[in-house]
């Protein structure tokens, strides 16, 4: 079982708040949707989330087995797809693959690879480079990078950005998986998206 806090977020830049005393808990099997117009913070509260980002005053708290995580230990656990997350064009979609999993100190076997590149949609385009894909091609390897490791902590950034139909279909597919492993947390501000949520923190209602 695991379980993420998050403990009155504040952030600032400067004089410029974005966002305060933010609040919410999310469980296993639940899924936390941040929501909200662009500029609402959303994005920046999920970098606050995966540990890209310091907030001004609160904290995020991890647990597994009502244990708090250490910052080493949550990294390890985390899966993170995003728009401004890498993949290297000049690699193929296994190489990435590979090299991700080298990052995280895995060795990633070559069934295993083309399982999840099946899993995103990419099967049998493994060997192919990445900066020959689409965008939405991308996204999927994105996806694939994102779960290699099977985090019980996915975090997703408009996590249909970029997809067609049968590419969202992809992505409600392996949030039902993700229930079954942990949880997930994502920002969006599109409706289809926000009614993944068993909790939506609406960042554009926080004075």
């Amino acid at each position: 079982m695991v379980r993420l806090q998050v403990q009155k977020v504040l952030k600032r830049y400067g004089r410029l708040r974005v966002f305060r005393d933010l609040e919410a808990e999310v469980r296993s099997g639940q899924v936390l949707v941040l929501a909200g117009r662009n500029g609402s913070g959303k994005s920046t509260l999920l970098r606050i989330i995966a540990g890209l980002a310091r907030p001004t005053r609160g904290r995020v708290v991890f647990y597994q087995d009502d244990r708090a995580l250490g910052n080493e230990e949550r990294r390890r656990l985390i899966g993170l797809v995003a728009l401004d997350v890498a993949i290297y064009g000049e690699l193929t979609a296994w190489e990435n693959l590979s090299f991700f999993a080298r990052v995280r100190g895995l060795r990633l076997a070559p069934e295993e690879g083309a399982r999840l590149l099946s899993d995103v949609g990419l099967g049998g385009r493994g060997d192919d480079l990445a900066q020959t894909y689409s965008s939405g091609m991308r996204q999927r390897l994105k996806y694939a990078c994102g779960l290699l490791h099977r985090p019980p902590f996915l975090l997703l950034d408009e996590p249909g950005a970029g997809l067609d139909e049968a590419g969202r279909t992809m992505v409600e597919r392996l949030i039902a998986q993700q229930r079954e492993r942990g949880l997930v947390v994502l920002a969006t501000n599109e409706p289809r998206e926000v009614a993944y949520g068993d909790i939506v923190l609406h960042l554009e209602e926080r004075p």
